[in-house]
């Protein structure tokens, strides 16, 4: 039985229009290292500040301390434009599939490769809040900022799980819209779900191991649902 879920944020549970991937692309061109396409896809999700050190030596540009915190900050500054012009919204259903997980017992988490005060911003621009009980949106937020090391690494969902509570990882789900978001779910042990609503394809998310490929988020309750009722049954 699943007690516990873990989101990615962008792409996955909040809708930003790729503004994430804009924003990274520009900053680290602007330093001199331009970007192919291919690149960008394999950093998604993962931590902006390993992205871009990455960007940045396969665009030929050597990511020294200090360019590298340049670009993240041109980054974080262009994203903020971005967000202002065009404020992130939550996905289709994703509200109220985060209530009614909750309101059937399960917790609910929030990972990101963002740092906190883009985490922060973030959920403030979109009414959510973070703690135990119905007032809240989700019970826990955990970002690159918490842990060692980001996605594929499976360091933020065992956050997660500690923050929730949950010592078993067979009760966990783990779902987002990128490669590494179903990797860092598999490294962990938790059952892996990639979703649709982000840059990748059905076939693109499909072609990597994983336990169940949704359209979305909003049809995780109903994907919870059946599982329990085949547990159920057996």
């Amino acid at each position: 039985m699943i007690s516990a879920v873990v989101f990615d944020m962008a792409g996955t549970t909040i809708d930003d229009r790729g503004a994430v991937y804009r924003a990274l692309r520009s900053a680290v061109e602007e330093a001199g290292a331009p970007v192919a396409d291919a690149d960008l896809q394999r950093w998604m999700g993962t931590d902006k500040e390993e992205a871009i050190t990455a960007l940045l030596e396969l665009g030929g540009v050597q990511p020294t301390p200090s360019i590298v915190s340049a670009t993240f900050r041109a980054f974080r500054a262009t994203l903020d434009d971005l967000y202002r012009a065009d404020p992130p919204v939550p996905m289709a259903g994703v509200e109220a599939a985060l209530a009614d997980l909750r309101a059937r017992g399960v917790r609910v988490a929030l990972t990101t490769g963002f740092d906190e005060p883009v985490v922060g911003s973030l959920l403030a621009s979109l009414g959510w809040t973070v703690g135990r009980g119905p007032a809240h949106t989700v019970d826990a937020v955990v970002t690159t900022s918490d842990v060692r090391a980001g996605r594929p690494a499976p360091y933020m969902i065992h956050h997660a799980m500690e923050l929730l509570g949950v010592e078993d990882v067979r009760q966990v789900l783990a779902a987002g819209d990128t490669v590494v978001d179903v990797r860092a779910a598999r490294n962990a042990g938790v059952v892996a779900v990639g979703v649709c609503t982000g840059a990748l394809s059905r076939a693109e998310l499909e072609a990597e191991p994983h336990d169940h490929v949704l359209d979305g988020v909003a049809d995780v309750p109903a994907l919870l649902a059946g599982r329990e009722a085949r547990v159920g049954v057996a």
